[in-house]
């Protein structure tokens, strides 16, 4: 196929720049292109100094190209000329205008630095106009300002929503060097993102020009991919197309003013997202609450937060505590019970029934024990995937940890919540009847769950760590109670 190129450059390149305190938006006259953006309330982490800069890498975050047949109009090589620039409202606008061929370009950017929002309008004149598509590149990577670059990396995705189905998501490691997928329209919107970032481009219309999805797999630099190409397909209605692009934080509320579901560009749970997403989001608007209400850092918020799960669930558990209290009081009746009727499995049923009948039991009651352990196991699952892309998180310190969503460099919270945990384990175990396996698992579990939260989010084991303490006098009172029971009895 033919690829008509522009002619020797008449004009000289331009670099434009739109900014305020939030954001600075660069566009190129060469290529007519929306080439970064500065975000200036987000430090960069680690090596690098300054601001965080959303940018592809050297490559532009948006550029087009035109289709007509099998040739392609390549303005991505045209120097687009200046033909107005001026403010109505919040926005500032900067119209370009480029030619290839007979085929001409007009674009209109309305810039918002405020809100990270960037309102594209184009318009196509000559053959492209008529039976031609236009070809918008996405960024082909986000380079990374993260203190952990490799764990921003692996966050590197596409993420894509087709009109009234939803939306998914595919990572750049699951596209090998030269794949290619295609994901048909029309597309409510389209994302590149990492971990923290990410660069949208949404239908503006109910009626979206985005015909065409796809994603290509490029060459590996290291074993953890960090490019592929995403191209958008832009079929014009009468030689015109509107976008909104959002080159800016995964903030919930900044993508949930947006519309369109585009707060599902940033999912909590993978595949068990139906199940995680709404539970996820319930506990992340809490923790926003409380920041705001309360004036007070992250860490703290979840000191409160984890000792309020605690007290929220302090009935249950006294409840699940007492039922196994009295199931252990029922046992060696029942197993008398078993040894009597060891020939009769229906009369030992019924026998057993009529026990937990006249102690206001049941054969489920044995199963409340396990609700004090895992009642606040929801939550920490919750926590585990809001800490995983969650912006509000990024960079905060609290006390000698640097950044509350790393892991701690001296593991002490992880120690602390391994021990508190051995502990909660230790204190429910006294006064009960010797069992094997509960005191082999009172070993294993806290040193299993120490390895397994090692090296996950501080702010994590945070929580973890202490609604296990604020467990611990619930858990006391029940041994004490256990223990005069005990004594009764003797």
């Amino acid at each position: 196929p033919a690829v008509a190129t522009a002619a020797a450059v008449r004009v000289p390149a331009e670099t434009l720049t739109v900014a305020d305190s939030a954001s600075a938006f660069t566009f190129l006259t060469l290529g007519g292109v929306l080439h970064d953006a500065e975000l200036r309330q987000y430090r960069a982490l680690g090596a690098r100094d300054g601001a965080v800069r959303l940018e592809g890498g050297g490559a532009p975050l948006v550029r087009f190209q035109g289709i007509v047949g099998r040739d392609t109009i390549a303005f991505d090589t045209a120097t687009f000329r200046v033909v107005g620039r001026d403010r109505t409202g919040r926005y500032e606008r900067i119209r370009l205008e480029g030619a290839v061929a007979a085929d001409t370009l007009a674009i209109e950017y309305g810039v918002d630095p405020d809100s990270f929002l960037v309102r594209l309008d184009g318009r196509v004149r000559g053959p492209l106009a008529d039976n031609g598509f236009i070809l918008l590149h996405l960024a082909p990577t986000l380079s990374s300002y993260e203190a952990d670059s490799i764990d921003d990396q692996r966050h590197l995705s596409f993420a894509y929503e087709i009109a009234r189905r939803g939306a998914k998501g595919t990572g750049f490691g699951k596209l090998d060097p030269g794949e290619r997928q295609i994901v048909p329209g029309p597309l409510t919107w389209t994302a590149v993102k990492s971990k923290y970032f990410i660069l949208g481009v949404l239908a503006r219309d109910s009626v979206s020009p985005m015909a065409e999805l796809t994603m290509t797999g490029l060459a590996r630099m290291s074993r953890t991919p960090t490019l592929a190409q995403g191209t958008v397909v832009l079929q014009p209605r009468q030689g015109s197309f509107a976008l909104d692009i959002y080159a800016g934080p995964q903030q919930a509320t900044r993508l949930q003013a947006l519309g369109r579901d585009f707060e599902n560009s940033n999912p909590y749970g993978g595949f068990l997202q139906p199940v995680v997403q709404p539970f996820a989001g319930l506990v992340m608007r809490i923790l926003l609450w409380m920041r705001h209400t309360f004036d007070l850092g992250y860490g703290w918020v979840l000191v409160i937060f984890g000792v309020a799960v605690r007290i929220i669930l302090w009935p249950l558990n006294q409840t699940a505590m007492r039922t196994s209290l009295k199931m252990q009081r029922l046992q060696p009746e029942l197993q008398a019970l078993q040894a009597k009727y060891k020939s009769d499995p229906q009369k030992l049923q019924t026998e057993m029934m009529r026990v937990y009948k006249e102690h206001d039991m049941s054969p489920f009651s044995m199963f409340s024990g396990c609700l004090p352990v895992l009642l606040p196991m929801p939550v920490l699952f919750a926590l585990f995937f809001v800490f995983q892309s969650t912006i509000e998180f990024r960079g905060v310190p609290f006390m000698w940890l640097a950044d509350i969503s790393l892991k701690d460099p001296f593991y002490i919270l992880p120690l602390v919540m391994g021990a508190s945990m051995f502990v909660l384990s230790w204190i429910g175990s006294r006064n009960m009847p010797p069992n094997p396996q509960t005191k082999m698992m009172m070993y294993l579990l806290p040193v299993m769950m120490t390895f397994f939260l090692a090296n996950l989010a501080a702010g994590l084991n945070l929580y973890y760590a202490v609604q296990n303490i604020a467990a611990l006098p619930q858990q006391w009172m029940i041994a004490t109670e256990r223990a005069r029971a005990a004594a009764k009895k003797t």
